[in-house]
């Protein structure tokens, strides 16, 4: 092991790796993934209590994505350079200031300060690579990929309780509740901090500011260009001038990087094989459980009048997704223990075939809430493998000096899937209205969007094999590209 290697987060509290660590950990990944969703079941009623337009409130949702998508790379890179808990706390506390502001700005009924709270909690996102960071510095190498995969599942996890259960707290409570929900979790994160090993990160050097605002241009034009794609029109100016401006961007961000003697991010990371095939399935993967989650709560929420659907209220329909979290939260450790014993390609193999599964399934046979039900116990097994598995590709595939920005990248390119999905799924729906009830979406819609998800998640299967044969975790990135 390198000097370099050594120079690592030191241990306190709890000690190394110890309980109290990974349990912070996770604790904080899943307040940062539950609030990124736990709005979306609840925008309609959002829309109405703030007397707003579906285009309006739908930023409530887009403002924490940009946010996210910002922040993810540079508190990647400042973990690494400068110490992974003391950026870790600036995130939590931007999360939970973000929340407090949202819960008065829906108190309130104002649009403006409500977004302005969510882009604050959107900071959170920086919480995953962070989180990485301290897992690979502190933990025992035997318990790291078991470790590893539970902390990438909460990202599906986090994401599923979310959904489960805005429904119930918005009728029970009112839309403000979410809002005060997660300010309770993020000041739960903040309390589990003390339990964190300190110190100065491995790779040193000094923040790429040009970097860093260059990447910042280039990821909000890129999902802003998605996400309003289909209100906007794909075809209009507005969204082919932010689509160029993000390739002119990108570009300018790597010419940028190459010349950097301390980069934001070490584009030679994308030169390792393991790593750069690990970022090409987390965005199919990204895309095909975003896709899934807009499809199935919108189909079971409507009305049986239009020839299907099961007329469920938003808790119903938070139940239905509610397999989804519990299996993705029982598969990740068994995709850690076939990590340590065969490599990667296997659970991701098997996650995605899960997936595909599901969703051919579901195209086949949706008439009762049955099919759902256990749709979602393959989708949450798919996506606890696969997701686990990805977790423990990225932080193996590079040196622990890049965890932070390696494990960011891999998660901007799975944010970008899952915007691309959740688009792609809403401009199925849109391009088939119903015949009996003009405003929703006819059948045909959903079962198209089934079998495009399903062909989705099979092509994340084919995207295995460009894995290195035996991708082993923890291994310098020579040795993983080999």
């Amino acid at each position: 092991m390198t000097t370099q290697q050594t120079q690592v987060e030191s241990p306190a509290g709890a000690g190394s790796g110890g309980r109290g660590v990974v349990a912070a950990l996770l604790l904080a990944a899943f307040g940062a993934s539950l609030a990124q969703t736990v709005v979306v079941a609840a925008l309609p009623s959002l829309q109405g209590d703030l007397g707003t337009s579906s285009t309006g409130v739908a930023w409530v949702l887009t403002s924490f994505m940009l946010a996210s998508a910002i922040a993810v790379p540079i508190a990647g890179r400042l973990g690494d350079a400068r110490g992974y808990r003391r950026v870790l706390v600036g995130c939590l506390v931007s999360f939970a200031v973000g929340a407090l502001v949202a819960a008065l700005g829906t108190h309130a009924g104002s649009l403006g300060v409500l977004i302005t709270g969510r882009v604050l909690q959107g900071v959170a996102g920086g919480v995953f690579p962070l989180a990485m960071g301290i897992v690979r510095t502190s933990v025992a190498p035997a318990r790291i990929p078991r470790v590893v995969a539970v902390l990438s599942a909460m990202f599906g996890v986090g994401g599923a309780a979310g959904m489960v259960i805005a429904g119930p707290l918005v009728e029970a409570f009112g839309t403000e509740s979410l809002s005060w929900l997660t300010v309770v979790l993020a000041a739960a994160a903040l309390a589990g901090v003390r339990f964190l090993p300190t110190g100065k990160g491995a790779a040193g050097g000094r923040m790429d500011l040009a970097g860093a605002a260059v990447l910042s241009g280039a990821l909000v034009c890129l999902l802003l260009g998605i996400s309003e794609g289909n209100t906007w029109g794909w075809k209009s100016a507005g969204i082919l001038s932010l689509f160029v401006g993000a390739v002119v961007l990108l570009a300018v961000f790597a010419a940028v990087e190459l010349r950097s003697a301390d980069p934001l991010v070490d584009l030679r990371l994308l030169k390792v094989r393991a790593f750069a095939a690990a970022n090409l399935i987390a965005f199919i993967v990204g895309a095909a459980m975003f896709g899934s989650i807009t499809l199935i709560p919108r189909f079971v929420e409507t009305p049986e009048a239009s020839g299907y659907g099961f007329t469920l209220s938003a808790a119903g329909a938070g139940l239905v997704m509610l397999p989804v979290g519990v299996f993705t939260l029982i598969a990740s450790p068994l995709s850690g223990r076939l990590t340590e014993r065969f490599g990667p390609r296997m659970p991701l193999c098997v996650g995605a075939a899960c997936a595909a599964v599901a969703f051919i399934w579901l195209a086949a046979a949706h008439d009762s809430v049955w099919d759902f039900y256990l749709a979602g116990v393959l989708v949450g097994t798919g996506y606890g493998l696969a997701f686990a598995a990805l977790g423990n590709l990225v932080v193996g595939s590079v040196e622990p000096r890049h965890t932070g920005v390696a494990v960011g990248v891999n998660t901007i390119v799975r944010t970008v899937g899952g915007a691309l999905g959740a688009q792609i799924a809403s401009a199925l729906l849109v391009a088939s209205p119903s015949p009996r009830i003009p405003a929703l979406p006819d059948e045909s819609g959903y079962t198209r969007g089934f079998v495009l998800f399903g062909l989705v998640a099979a092509a994340a299967l084919v995207a295995t094999l460009a894995l290195p044969r035996r991708a082993t975790a923890y291994t310098r990135p020579e040795a993983a590209d080999a």
